[in-house]
């Protein structure tokens, strides 16, 4: 049986350099706030607002460290409160996708693209990968029993070395599931 821990990621931001200094000030770095699952990633104690042509959602976290290129990673629930049809994609795919205007305490950015709904994946090692038997890029399904049990299909596996095991769904997939608290999935080919 090949279970994974299953995390919620809630709605957040990715920000560049450059992104970083027009919305915090010149010089501004990331504060982290609290380490996550994954090696060097946090979640940091500078907050934004996320504004599209309907609304506005104040308070979205930002993740750390900076990224090449800014992203935001919502739920398909907060795009359409927002006025936004975020596609499915995989982090870092976001050619085409609908853009939003980023709030920060010293200024705002108007993004062209990069408002996605996060494709639900696993992340694992390649020792992982090769103890559940699966490959980068391949696609499984993943139960979850509970309460509100499913099999959540079209899961993507990345394997990086620098991967802790994990499976990341987001915030209308776990009240879906009711995958509160300590949560386990068993991957199914």
């Amino acid at each position: 049986m090949s279970k994974v821990i299953v995390e919620t990621s809630a709605r957040h931001v990715h920000l560049s350099a450059e992104h970083l200094e027009i919305l915090f000030g010149k010089g501004a770095e990331l504060t982290v706030k609290k380490m996550l699952s994954q090696p060097g990633q946090f979640a940091c104690e500078e907050r934004v607002t996320v504004e599209g042509p309907k609304n506005a959602i104040k308070n979205v976290s930002i993740l750390g460290p900076v990224r090449k290129a800014t992203q935001v990673e919502l739920s398909l629930t907060d795009a359409r409160t927002i006025g936004l049809s975020a596609p499915i994609r995989e982090s870092g795919d976001i050619a085409g996708t609908p853009g939003c205007k980023i709030i920060g305490p010293c200024g705002e950015v108007e993004i062209a693209e990069g408002v996605i709904a996060a494709k639900r994946h696993i992340h694992l090692t390649p020792a992982d990968a090769k103890e559940f038997g699966v490959e980068d890029k391949e696609i499984v399904s993943v139960k979850i029993d509970g309460e509100r049990g499913l099999v959540f299909g079209d899961v993507v596996v990345r394997v990086n070395e620098n991967f802790a095991a994990a499976m990341h769904i987001d915030t209308d997939e776990s009240n879906a599931s009711a995958a509160f608290g300590e949560v386990w999935g068993e991957i199914v080919k």
